[in-house]
């Protein structure tokens, strides 16, 4: 469906911000169900109508039910989507249900609907298309493969990946090796992971328990499509960071919203969880583990529209009310673009116009 060659946009505004000379943004949001999820899904499911199934399935916080929904409707397959009540935003539930998906909504978590899909599988003759399936890790090494065709094969001193269920960092870690070994690039980047606060099991296996272990959670994060709290790529994405030499870096929810905003002052839209590269970038750099003068190409996930009442509620400044959030999100007032309601009158226009021209002054 076209899937692939996505723009490589330069940060200009939030590399100034957080002291850093070259920022890029890989934004995988520009694919044709609007999420990195479509490099991986159009190679996996070409795999199971290869091997002649009807049925594909998914355990889904979102961008994975739409991809998968909309690869299986254009090979003629049926899709059956396994989502968390309550836990997934509307734009990316509308996908699935438009790409004709039996969507079923379970009482339960992300890591719920997984246990579900794998009994699932061992009973009926339906394909498996999550993370877990390799073909879905092979197709998503397209992101580094053409990042790094877009710098001219000079490889960035760091790239930056969202955590959620860490297939993707799994994925860009494995095509970077791999073209290193083939001599396309000299060096490889050191490529770190950020996650949520309130979903962070790979933060706590390599910080707590150097990791040895990790210990799954319950995850609650409205940065959605990361909310998952027993990743199943952790293993690989763990050697991904000890052959690269990255960090995994986690963030607030009042980070990841002021990051969004950011980003989007740049004229570039995502989703909440791809947010997460910019907060955990400005950690990176206040620790020092990022330099100055160091290139920086943060993956971007999600398109904006995946979740449009959450950037909605921040420019409102409801996003966090009633939540222990609410006092810091104070910080984020600076941020906030909520519209302004005047009465058809030119003069109440030119006076919000003036009034806007002495806050950017």
């Amino acid at each position: 469906m076209g899937e692939g060659n996505t723009p490589l946009y330069h940060l200009q505004r939030c590399a100034q911000a957080v002291g850093v000379d070259d920022l890029y943004a890989k934004h995988q949001g520009m694919n044709p169900t609007a999420s990195f999820k479509d490099t991986g899904m159009t190679f996996a499911a070409s795999s199971a109508h290869q091997k002649g199934f009807e049925w594909v399935a998914c355990a889904s916080t979102g961008n994975t039910s739409a991809s998968m929904a909309a690869y299986a409707a254009r090979g003629r397959m049926h899709s059956l989507v396994l989502i968390p009540e309550g836990k997934i935003s509307w734009g990316k539930l509308s996908q699935s249900l438009d790409y004709g998906a039996l969507t079923c909504q379970l009482r339960t978590d992300f890591d719920g609907c997984v246990r579900i899909l794998n009994e699932l599988v061992r009973q009926k003759p339906v394909y498996l298309l999550n993370s877990v399936n390799p073909y879905r890790i092979e197709g998503q090494k397209t992101a580094a493969i053409e990042l790094l065709e877009q710098l001219g094969w000079e490889a960035p001193d760091h790239i930056i990946v969202p955590g959620g269920n860490l297939g993707n960092s799994s994925a860009i870690g494995k095509a970077l090796v791999e073209m290193y070994e083939l001599k396309l690039i000299s060096r490889l980047p050191k490529l770190s992971i950020i996650q949520a606060e309130r979903a962070n099991p790979f933060y706590r296996c390599v910080r707590e328990f150097d990791g040895s272990k990790l210990e799954p959670m319950t995850a609650d994060t409205i940065a959605t499509a990361i909310r998952i709290g027993n990743p199943a790529s952790w293993k690989k994405a763990l050697r991904v960071l000890q052959v690269t030499g990255g960090q995994v870096e986690q963030v607030s929810e009042v980070e990841i919203a002021a990051a969004k905003a950011e980003i989007g002052a740049d004229g570039i839209g995502c989703e909440p969880a791809s947010a997460v590269t910019l907060a955990g970038l400005k950690k990176l750099r206040a620790s020092g583990f990022v330099k100055p003068r160091e290139t920086v190409v943060l993956i971007l996930t999600g398109h904006l529209l995946k979740d449009p009442d959450f950037t909605i509620r921040f420019h409102r400044g409801d996003l966090f009310a009633g939540t222990t959030c609410q006092e810091p999100a104070e910080k984020t007032k600076s941020l906030q673009r909520a519209p302004i309601v005047l009465d058809a009158d030119l003069p109440a226009v030119i006076a919000a116009l003036e009034t806007a021209e002495k806050g950017h002054s």
